[in-house]
């Protein structure tokens, strides 16, 4: 669960065990462990180590080699769980996660809280205080080397004195783009990229197509029944604390919903989590809208709603909370275009059964390529409404990769990246 107010450094002062992280499916120890098995090897260079004596000046060397890789992506996987706690709060800053190991300990823990807050880097070090010189420093995203609203964290690598710096992905940020892993080089520290980079870049997937695209990361998601049919529902306990619904709206900027789906639901999306921080609300109000009545607005969940239409409309209940906004070609990338001067770096693109008022738009989107992952939720219900809806993607066809699956409350989620 997201908890903007959790405290970010947390001290370990036991080992860590490799058992308590989750395996990675690309560890660089794995083409090391090749070169070290008998069958890889030819005859005349089997029989050659079989025979010799190992040197008592450089015992089992590779054997330490690939342990210290071992270490390096577990102690990687530690800061990426750290990084995970501040979910939903970071934004527009990238979630990242810092570990301090001296001895083979972690000595040291930070994750960077929210924006505007120092940087992981700067609470592990507070952590690990004088234990932090000649130490490994473990973080999950390139060290920044800028003055921004807190002061570069190279600057506190080195002032701390550490010895070695682990870094899972540089980052895409042009600010910060290598300038820090060069400054920690220069100043005589071991510098190590691209530890468990797939798993650190997809923590701050939405960070990094903010970067490169200027445009928010956006995700559609949708329910459907096992008979293939789409539901305006969702499924059991998914919108409660701990539900896959509810977990997911805490990681969004923003989600879009119509103005057409507003009179088939109870409540806005809202997320459960504790400490979540809720996502702003896009309302879509067609063309031929007169006006907007919203459902279950509730003033304490600390929802901000917006309402996006290529007119001025009413809206029921008035509230401070609430903005309209006008854009008189209202089309899929106006709509991300108004997201991008409002700071948001990802959007949910919530699509319900027979939502009329947002199918143009998700045509829109896959024409033009303007989504990056799904989330489908396959309920276990047969739909046997004859008007029930079938998903219309258009006419373009458009493959996934990176799927991946779960089991929710009796759903079954599946998520994917778009190729």
């Amino acid at each position: 669960m997201a908890n903007c107010f959790a405290s970010p450094a947390q001290s370990t002062r036991n080992l860590v065990s490799a058992s308590s992280f989750p395996s990675s499916p690309q560890r660089p120890t794995a083409i090391i462990g090749s070169f070290l098995q008998p069958s890889k090897l030819r005859p005349a260079l089997k029989r050659s180590l079989s025979t010799a004596p190992i040197s008592s000046g450089n015992p089992r060397r590779f054997t330490g080699v690939r342990c210290e890789l071992m270490d390096d992506a577990r102690f990687m996987r530690k800061c990426v769980e750290l990084a995970r706690r501040a979910i939903g709060c970071t934004s527009p800053n990238p979630m990242v996660g810092c570990v301090i190991v001296k001895d083979g300990k972690i000595v040291g823990e930070g994750f960077h809280p929210k924006a505007g807050q120092p940087h992981a880097e700067v609470f592990a070090l507070r952590d690990a205080g004088a234990l932090a010189e000649n130490a490994t420093a473990y973080v999950s995203l390139e060290p920044c080397n800028h003055y921004g609203r807190t002061p570069p964290c190279t600057e506190a690598l080195i002032d701390a004195k550490v010895k070695r710096v682990v870094i899972g992905m540089v980052d895409p940020n042009p600010i910060v783009a290598s300038k820090g892993v060069e400054k920690l080089r220069e100043a005589g520290m071991e510098v190590v990229v691209g530890v468990e980079e797939v798993m650190c870049r997809k923590l701050i997937e939405a960070y990094i197509h903010k970067m490169v695209t200027g445009r928010p990361f956006v995700t559609l998601r949708y329910s459907l029944s096992i008979n293939g049919r789409m539901l305006n529902h969702l499924g059991e306990g998914a919108e409660e604390s701990g539900g896959y619904y509810s977990q997911l709206l805490q990681e969004f900027d923003g989600v879009i919903i119509s103005s057409d789906s507003l009179l088939k639901i109870s409540d806005l999306p809202t997320s459960k989590e504790t400490g979540a921080n809720q996502p702003l609300i896009i309302i879509i109000a067609r063309k031929d809208t007169s006006s907007v009545y919203l459902p279950g607005l509730d003033k304490k969940s600390g929802s901000k709603i917006v309402i996006l239409s290529e007119k001025a409309i009413p809206v029921q209940p008035e509230s401070e909370e609430i903005q309209t906004v006008v854009i008189q070609k209202l089309d899929f990338r106006a709509i991300l275009d108004y997201c991008s001067t409002q700071g948001l770096c990802s959007i949910l693109f919530d699509f319900r059964e027979d939502d009329v008022g947002l199918n143009e738009f998700l045509e829109e989107s896959f024409k033009e390529r303007l989504l990056q992952k799904v989330v489908m939720e396959l309920c276990p219900v047969w739909n046997a409404t004859g008007e029930a809806s079938m998903l219309k993607f258009g006419s373009q066809s458009l493959k996934l990769k990176d799927l991946q699956s779960r089991v929710s409350n009796g759903s079954t989620v599946v998520e994917g990246y778009i190729v």
